[in-house]
């Protein structure tokens, strides 16, 4: 009997994991990690009241979530001061990117993004047969300018900027996302990734009217809200954008529970303050610790710091397996110069002592 006749794209394509998840590692290991500091999770958790919400959620959790998201989409738009139909909730910042890539990228259609940003935009555009051009970043910054020209040489009419950034924990403030949003060709659109700017310094996002056919920023409640494992983000766009996504999108795809979580936790502002107090915090405890190991941290608007090993790709990736190797899990940029970094997401004190006792003798491993 023969197996499922994929379609010659999906043929074409090679099975991909964009991340290797840490439990996945835990298995191989067969034991766990004693910091969890590798994928961008907030290790101070979500609002206690948003626990409480999803907790009393749960006895709910027989009924299908409101297909429309209709609580929480009105929320988002009180909060954001426009108007519900510029707002569309989904299954994280990756799932709308999913949906998006799906709606605007045809077999063979120019798409333009930087060279080491976020890997599953990648994913997407090549599971729609998309083409990618990629700028270089400029340092450690994606670069506006480079990105623009791409789109003029390839005539790509999708282009993606993480602001802040992942990678690299960089930032551009306000005016250069509204430079590069006016010189935007005709028809474009840009995927403004605005994932870690609740995190940012003020400043850094930029304002942008919601009925703007230009922009569709994309925000998430898996970074300062610290609901990762919930799986919820939304963008603010234009409604006739926001409206298409109904033709394609699971109208069931965020639950009843989740629902409930992300509305309680955007009503508790003051527990996003008090996360980034913390994070401020941990970014420059990790700061202490690369500079007293001799290396350097680089400046972070986000909740992880990127730190330079001071060597290349290989010291770095050699400097990365000596601490798994002692139970602390973190992860690395992966393209040529960006991998001669490390990537450490923000903790707490217990988990920042456990990467500071073991990074001295991870370098001296990888140093030989």
């Amino acid at each position: 009997m023969s197996g499922p006749r994929y379609t010659p794209l999906v043929a074409s394509l090679p099975a991909t994991v964009p991340f290797v998840g840490p439990e996945t590692q835990e298995r191989s290991r067969g034991r766990r990690f004693k910091a969890r500091l590798g994928a961008n999770e907030s290790l101070f958790g979500p609002s206690p009241k948003a626990v409480a919400a999803m907790a009393e959620a749960a006895a709910e959790v027989w009924m299908y979530g409101d297909p429309e998201n209709h609580d929480l989409r009105a929320a988002l738009a009180r909060h954001h001061g426009c108007a519900p139909a510029n707002i569309v909730v989904g299954e994280g910042i990756d799932g709308l990117l999913g949906y998006l890539v799906r709606m605007l990228v045809a077999p063979g259609d120019a798409v333009v993004t930087s060279d080491g940003a976020y890997p599953t935009f990648n994913f997407h555009v090549a599971g729609f047969g998309g083409v990618l051009h990629k700028a270089p970043y400029r340092g450690d910054h994606e670069d506006p300018e480079a990105l623009l020209a791409r789109v003029r040489e390839t005539g790509a009419r999708l282009v993606y900027l993480a602001n802040p950034d992942n990678p690299m924990g960089s930032h551009h403030p306000a005016a250069t996302v509204r430079a590069m949003i006016e010189a935007l060709p005709e028809g474009v659109l840009l995927i403004l990734d605005e994932a870690y700017v609740d995190l940012a310094p003020e400043g850094t996002a930029p304002e942008i009217a919601a009925d703007d056919p230009r922009v569709i920023r994309m925000r998430t409640f898996s970074k300062g809200y610290g609901m990762a494992g919930l799986r919820v983000g939304y963008a603010i766009a234009a409604p006739g954008l926001v409206a298409s996504f109904d033709k394609v999108r699971n109208h069931f795809g965020v639950g009843r529970i989740a629902q409930a979580g992300a509305l309680a936790a955007l009503q508790d502002q003051p527990w996003l303050a008090e996360v980034r107090t913390r994070v401020e915090e941990a970014r420059a405890e990790l700061g202490r610790i690369a500079r007293a190991n001799g290396l350097t941290p680089l400046a972070s608007a986000t909740n992880f710091v990127t730190i330079d090993c001071g060597g290349d790709g290989a010291f770095a990736r050699a400097v990365l397996q000596a601490l798994i190797a002692r139970d602390i899990f973190v992860r690395m940029p992966f393209v040529v110069p960006h991998d001669r970094c490390i990537r450490v997401s923000c903790g707490g004190p217990a988990e920042l002592a456990a990467f500071a006792a073991a990074l001295p003798e991870a370098l001296a491993e990888a140093r030989g």
